[in-house]
């Protein structure tokens, strides 16, 4: 009587009880000239509790039958013949392909078949985003990264340093119509009623010395502090975090004359029905608001909306507005009060923090005393040698401490506020009481600028604060993007490169606005690490070869179905290069 199977195509192995015993058979199955299905015994393999050396003989008999290449005179084939291959991820590329396709990024193909490269500029461009998110890292690093990763959907069978670069050339070559046909994937995703748009700059550092015609690369003050040879770039995105459109500017380029080159961009690549424009303190000008208030959405009488932050250094243009709005809402204050008046016939929406207003005021004041009590010492020092005392070291002058002064408060943007006399053959200053004042009126308070007629102070304030949103979105380009720093000297080169991280950033929004639709607390940085476990396994048995890929977990699932995408697949287009 049969107590077990194990079948193997039209053999099996058939495990019998006689005696008392266990014994091991080889049976094959077929059919009779009727076609009734019938068994027969091609071997006994000997008893089940004897038969481990016997089999192992029997499996390298059948081994040497099935392999294409006869072994050599006395060799034996065994387990060894057994070869692994290094693994590779696929879960994050996996993903990052599926959501490329799915927005119709590979329309960027169609972009890209009239430019005379015979490379795959689509495939390589999309590898370059693709490195962006998952291991950001040079151009040549992209290389090393690539002999790690099984890439889903890649025609290209060989990627070389020369390739990348001259996909990238590719990219500026068509950078319009990429910019277009991206606006054109983006639409869906974007409300056709109402659209409020965020602009805002930021400053990338970039490397090398040389000097090039029109070069990108100047010295500015940089958002993270110094002074330092940088560009400049301006990002639009939506209240959603998506990103609309992005510029690129010489690093000491000034904010407030980006902004109607960026507008008009926006209004002819999104036909919205209406725009509310916010951006930070930087933007805001006399002549950007006057260019604003003549603006109209897509060719209508629809005017462009605007809602602009104050710089803190004009404050003192509105200290005849605050003075009594202090005096009589702020002063006293012990939690944060919103109000609006009119300024030029706008809405000026005001806010007081007082608890801000106090840290500000103490910092500033200590700042204060430090510079003078510096001072002070140092005119103490100038008397004394006036008088005959000699000190050690070097020789105090007028002129020094003047110098000192000077660039001690220009640095401390306290220069309204402790006036250096530079005139003066000997070392003066005074203090500025009341433009101290003027400034302590400023502290705590926001000052927004906006013609939307129908939302409240509240909602106002919502929207510009809503504007922190973009800032994180720059954090993601220099931290989980790596945008800077840039080690590319052409100005094309700095482009394409912007435009990558930009197109790398537009994922990286989509991800985080369905992982947060699904109730996921990932970032996408955390999802795509989570992926990266799935892993492609190739195995050599016995002169064939078999592909599979890690089992899947509860949280890989999660996260697949949080993004809307299905589970990792192996096709004909999985390539290791």
């Amino acid at each position: 009587m049969a107590d077990g199977l194990v079948y193997c195509g039209g053999m099996f192995i058939k495990i019998t009880t006689s005696g008392g015993r266990r014994y091991v058979q080889l049976v094959e199955s077929y059919r009779d000239e009727s076609g009734r299905v019938k068994k027969r015994t091609v071997a006994t393999l000997g008893r089940a509790d004897q038969a481990g050396s016997q089999l192992e003989s029997v499996i390298r008999g059948l081994q040497r039958l099935r392999s294409d290449t006869p072994p050599e005179a006395g060799a034996v084939a065994t387990v060894a013949d057994v070869r692994f291959e290094s693994s590779r991820a696929l879960g994050d590329v996996w993903a990052l392909t599926e959501l490329w396709d799915e927005l119709g990024f590979g329309e960027l193909r169609r972009v890209f078949g009239r430019t005379r490269s015979r490379i795959d500029v689509e495939a390589l461009v999309r590898l370059m985003v693709l490195n962006r998110l998952c291991d950001p890292t040079s151009k040549l690093g992209v290389l090393r990264w690539l002999q790690t990763v099984a890439l889903p959907r890649f025609a290209p069978k060989e990627v070389t340093h020369q390739h990348l670069l001259r996909a990238m050339d590719a990219l500026v070559e068509h950078q319009d119509c990429v910019q277009a046909a991206l606006a054109g994937l983006l639409r869906p995703l974007i409300d056709q009623d109402l659209s409020v748009v965020f602009y805002d700059m930021t400053t990338i550092g970039v490397e090398g010395q040389t000097e090039l015609a029109g070069d990108l690369r100047q010295f500015g003050l940089s958002k993270d502090g110094g002074m330092r040879r940088q560009f400049m770039l301006g990002v639009v995105q939506t209240a959603e975090g998506l990103p609309l459109t992005h510029r690129v500017w010489e690093g000491n380029t000034a904010e407030a004359p980006t902004l109607s080159t960026v507008v008009q961009e926006v209004l002819a690549l999104y036909p919205v029905k209406r725009v509310v424009l916010v951006a930070d303190r930087g933007l805001l000008s006399l002549d950007n608001l006057e260019w604003l208030r003549g603006q109209r959405v897509g060719g209508t009488e629809q005017p462009l909306e605007f809602i602009l932050a104050v710089p803190g250094r004009r404050y003192a243009e509105f200290s005849e507005i605050l003075e009594p709005i202090h005096a009589q809402r702020c002063a006293a204050a012990t939690r944060e009060v919103l109000g609006e008046t009119r300024w030029q016939d706008l809405r000026l929406v005001w806010a007081h923090d007082p608890r801000r207003a106090l840290e500000q005021t103490a910092a500033r004041r200590q700042h204060i005393g430090e510079l003078t009590q510096e001072a002070q010492q140092r005119a103490g020092k100038l008397d004394a040698q006036e008088g005959g005392t000699a000190f050690r070291g070097r020789r105090l002058s007028d002129s020094g401490a003047k110098a000192w002064l000077y660039r001690a408060v220009s640095e401390a943007h306290l220069g309204s506020i402790i006036k250096v006399d530079l005139q003066s053959d000997l070392f003066t200053y005074v203090i500025d009481d009341k433009a101290l004042a003027r400034a302590e009126l400023g502290d705590g308070k926001l000052l927004l600028v906006t013609n939307v007629p129908e939302l409240s102070a509240l909602e106002v304030l919502r929207r510009y604060k809503s504007l922190a949103d973009i800032e994180r979105g720059f954090k993601i380009l220099k931290s989980e993007i790596e945008i800077a720093p840039v080690f590319h000297r052409l100005p094309d080169r700095i482009r394409a490169h912007a435009l990558i991280c930009f197109i790398a950033l537009v994922l990286y929004r989509v991800m985080r606005m369905r992982l947060k639709d699904a109730g996921s607390k990932l970032s996408p940085e955390r999802a795509l690490e989570q992926l990266r476990r799935i892993q492609y396994h190739q195995v050599h048995l016995g002169g064939e070869r078999r592909d599979g890929t890690s089992s899947l977990s509860d949280a890989d699932h999660a996260i697949l179905q949080g993004l809307k995408l299905p589970k990792p697949a192996i096709d004909d287009q999985l390539a290791l290069l």
